[in-house]
C-alpha cells in the first residue's frame, strides 16, 4: 500500500507534444517539415513574440507540407515551431448566430461578446442527392418588379447577378435582402470593400432584417484562405438552417472574389495558369460550392442562393462569369448603359434569363413575358439611330409600335430602392401593360 501511495503522490507528467518547424516562406506560401498532417487540416505557427498564426495544409511535396495562413504572417522566423491541430476547422451552427456578424472562422466581430446557443461542427456538409432534391415549383417573392414579372425566382433556385463595377449590384442586392420573403437570410461579404460592410448591415438589413440574418465578413484585405473559409462558412450555415426545415435566402458578394482567392492559392502551389491567369482548380471548385445550395431532400427546407459576379471590363465572356452562367439556374445582367441613363435597377431583361420560367409561370404569363421581350428587342435595333434622325417611321408597323411603347415599358421596369413590389401584383401589372399595348 505504501508503494501505491507514493505513486499516487507523484506529480502529473505532461504528455510530450510533437512540433514541426518552419523551413520556408515564399509569398503567401509557408513550408514546414516534421508535422503529421493531411490536406485540409490545421496547424499553428509561432511568431517571434510567442503569438500564433493559424494555417491550413493545402498541399505537400515529399515530406514538406505547404501551408496557407489564415491571419497575417508578420513576425515569422526561420525554424519557428509548427504545432499540429488535428481535424478541419470547426464552424458554428445554431440559433445563437441570428443577428450576429462573424468572420470566416466563425468568430464574432460585432462587439456583442462570444457566441451563445451554438454548437461547433467540423464535418463537411453533404451535398443532397440530386434524385432526392425537392423540385423547384414555388415562386419566391423578391420584391423587385422587373425580376418578379420577367425573371421569376423559385424557392431553391441559384441565381447570378452579373455586373461591372459601379453599376448598382450592391443596391439591388440590398433591395432583395429587405424585400425577399424568407425565414432566415445568410449574407456573405467576401473580398469586398470594408466600408461596405457597415453600410450593408445598417442600410440594407436594418434593425428588423438583422434579427433574422447571419452576416459572414471577409473584406478585401483578408488573406486568401480567410476569404475561402468565409464563402464555405456561408454555405454551411445556410445548409444547416435549410436542413432544419427553414426557407433560407443566401446572398453572397461576390463569387468572383472566391475564384480569385482560389487562384491565389493555386498559383502559390505552382499550378499553371490556364484561362486569363486562372488555373483549372479555380473552376473545378465552383460547381462543388454551388451544388451545396438549392433545395434539400424530402421534408427539408429550401436554400435560395444569389451570387454576385463581378464582370471585369463589362465583358460578359469573362472566364468566371462564363463558368458561373453554366452552373447557375439563371442570370441577371446589369447594364452600364441603363445605369448611365438613370434607369434603376439597371437590369437588361433581354440579356438576362431564368431557367425555371416553365415551372413557375403559366402559358398566359409566359406569353406576356415573350411579347415584352420582343418589343424590347425590336426597339434595340433602332435605339442608336433615334438621336441621329436615322429612323423613319411608317416602314415597319411592329417597329413603330416598339418605339412608341418603349417609355411605358421603361417606366414599368423602373423601381425605387425603397419601394417593394410583391410577386402577384408584379405579374398582374405585366399582364395589364401588355393588354393595353396589344389594344393599341
Amino acid at each position: 500500500m505504501s508503494s501505491l501511495t507514493v505513486i499516487a503522490d507523484w506529480p502529473q507528467v505532461p504528455v510530450a507534444r510533437i512540433y514541426g518547424r518552419l523551413v520556408r516562406v515564399t509569398g503567401l506560401l509557408l513550408e514546414a517539415v516534421g508535422c503529421d498532417l493531411g490536406t485540409g487540416e490545421r496547424c499553428l505557427v509561432e511568431r517571434r513574440d510567442g503569438t500564433m498564426v493559424e494555417a491550413e495544409v493545402v498541399g505537400f511535396h515529399r515530406d514538406t507540407l505547404c501551408l496557407m495562413p489564415v491571419t497575417p504572417t508578420d513576425g515569422l522566423v526561420p525554424g519557428a515551431r509548427v504545432q499540429p491541430l488535428k481535424g478541419a476547422a470547426p464552424f458554428p451552427v445554431g440559433p445563437g448566430l441570428l443577428g450576429r456578424v462573424v468572420d470566416g472562422c466563425g468568430e464574432p466581430i460585432d462587439g456583442q461578446g462570444p457566441l451563445t446557443r451554438v454548437a461547433y461542427q467540423s464535418h463537411r456538409p453533404v451535398t443532397p442527392n440530386p434524385l432526392l432534391r425537392r423540385p423547384i415549383d414555388e415562386p419566391l417573392d423578391v420584391g423587385v418588379r422587373a425580376i418578379n414579372s420577367l425573371l421569376p425566382v423559385g424557392k431553391g433556385q441559384r441565381l447570378g447577378l452579373f455586373a461591372g463595377s459601379g453599376v448598382g449590384k450592391s443596391v439591388l442586392l440590398g433591395m432583395m435582402t429587405r424585400f425577399t420573403q424568407a425565414d432566415i437570410v445568410v449574407v456573405g461579404l467576401v473580398g469586398e470593400r470594408g466600408r461596405e460592410v457597415r453600410e450593408f448591415i445598417d442600410q440594407a438589413l436594418g434593425a428588423e432584417g438583422r434579427e433574422r440574418a447571419v452576416v459572414v465578413v471577409a473584406p478585401a484585405d483578408a488573406t486568401a484562405l480567410m476569404r475561402l473559409r468565409a464563402m464555405r462558412l456561408c454555405h454551411r450555415i445556410a445548409a444547416g438552417y435549410r436542413d432544419q426545415g427553414h426557407d433560407v435566402l443566401m446572398l453572397v458578394d461576390s463569387l468572383t472574389r472566391y475564384a480569385q482567392a482560389q487562384r491565389e492559392v493555386a498559383l502559390s502551389l505552382g499550378e499553371p495558369p490556364a484561362t486569363r491567369g486562372y488555373p483549372p482548380s479555380a473552376f473545378t471548385q465552383l460547381p462543388s460550392l454551388v451544388e451545396q445550395a438549392g433545395n434539400g431532400e424530402g421534408g427539408q427546407g429550401s436554400l435560395t442562393a444569389l451570387y454576385t459576379v463581378l464582370v471585369e471590363g463589362d465583358d460578359q465572356n469573362d472566364p468566371v462569369a462564363d463558368a458561373a452562367r453554366a452552373i447557375l439556374d439563371g442570370h441577371i445582367i446589369l447594364s452600364r448603359a441603363l445605369a448611365e441613363q438613370g434607369h434603376y435597377p439597371a437590369i437588361d431583361v433581354n440579356a438576362s434569363a431564368s431557367r425555371l420560367v416553365a415551372q413557375l409561370v403559366d402559358e398566359a404569363g409566359q406569353g406576356a413575358m415573350q411579347r415584352l421581350r420582343h418589343l424590347n428587342a425590336r426597339f434595340a435595333e433602332v435605339r442608336e439611330l433615334l438621336p441621329l434622325g436615322g429612323y423613319q417611321p411608317g416602314q415597319d408597323a411592329e417597329l413603330d409600335r416598339a418605339v412608341q411603347v418603349q417609355p411605358r415599358i421603361a417606366e414599368f421596369l423602373r423601381q425605387g430602392m425603397h419601394q417593394a413590389q410583391d410577386y402577384q401584383s408584379s405579374r398582374e401589372q405585366l399582364a395589364q401593360l401588355m393588354e393595353e399595348i396589344d389594344r393599341g
